[in-house]
């Protein structure tokens, strides 16, 4: 994979990809708040030789500093449209594959450009429409900076990795990502990512990725989720999602909320099928 780095007006961003080959399908891997490109490690390896990928260090994270905390969720989208602008040089669209926040980027992609794109599979997230989510819930995720300060920073480093991950490569993968940040930046960081989303959910009152009669993408849609997912709402919201937007949803066996990195044989093997079936 290639590192390359694309520049805005707060910074630049980084992001890898590997030769482009018009005849393969595109994979675009999204990581969640405040992890980086490595949470696709599993991923990476497994599809590597049979399709083009890409893969960011989202603005604000990891390689993607310094860069100024000024943005929105749709800056996020219209940038990545930007870079695979400069990576698909025969203009075919790509499968947007989204783990927690890189879910809600995949969907605000969608709604600004529901006509190139190939598929979109959300790895442990929730829909990014407002009717979702509880007044209490939204207030609280305007607020949760004050909370993770109270935490020591090794108490909270260690928390995140327990919550988001059931398995020892999961949870080292966590503590290594979140290693690259001093306590105040980690804490700043995700509140910043929990405000922007929260104003994005504020935006969207109508389904973005729904399969419904009266709201059918025109392109494939999959969830999936750790059947230990202990973050947040995020087992309630996918179920409740697949039921209202009667999208396909599957459950990840022996996993949390880092679901690919948790059990990344059974992840890359429904991947696998979906990009198959999207084909057909």
């Amino acid at each position: 994979m290639k590192a390359l780095t694309y520049s805005t007006r707060f910074g630049g961003i980084r992001y890898w990809t590997n030769s482009y080959l018009s005849h393969r399908p595109t994979l675009v891997f999204l990581p969640g708040l405040t992890a980086d490109h490595t949470l696709f490690d599993k991923q990476v390896e497994a599809f590597d030789a049979s399709y083009n990928l890409l893969i960011w260090d989202a603005p604000g994270h990891a390689q993607s500093r310094p860069f100024r905390l000024e943005f929105t969720l749709r800056d996020k989208a219209q940038w990545l449209h930007e870079i695979l602008e400069n990576y698909i040089t025969d203009g075919s669209h790509p499968i947007l594959i989204g783990q927690s926040m890189g879910g809600y980027v995949a969907q605000e992609y969608v709604s600004l450009y529901p006509k190139e794109v190939a598929g979109v599979i959300c790895i442990d997230s929730a829909p990014l429409e407002r009717a979702y989510i509880t007044s209490i819930e939204l207030w609280m995720v305007r607020h949760i900076k004050p909370i993770y300060q109270c935490y020591p920073w090794k108490v909270l480093r260690r928390a995140a990795a327990k919550g988001c991950a059931v398995s020892v490569y999961g949870e080292d993968l966590m503590m290594r990502m979140t290693g690259v940040y001093s306590h105040a930046e980690y804490c700043t960081l995700a509140a910043f990512g929990y405000q922007i989303l929260a104003d994005a959910m504020e935006r969207h009152t109508s389904p973005i990725l729904s399969l419904t009669d009266e709201h059918r993408c025109a392109f494939p849609i999959l969830l999936l989720v750790g059947e230990h997912d202990r973050a947040g709402s995020c087992l309630r919201y996918c179920k409740t999602w697949s039921k209202r937007a009667n999208l396909p949803l599957v459950y990840v066996p022996k996993a949390g909320h880092n679901s690919n990195t948790d059990n990344p044989q059974f992840v890359n093997e429904q991947l696998q099928s979906f990009i198959t079936s999207s084909l057909c």
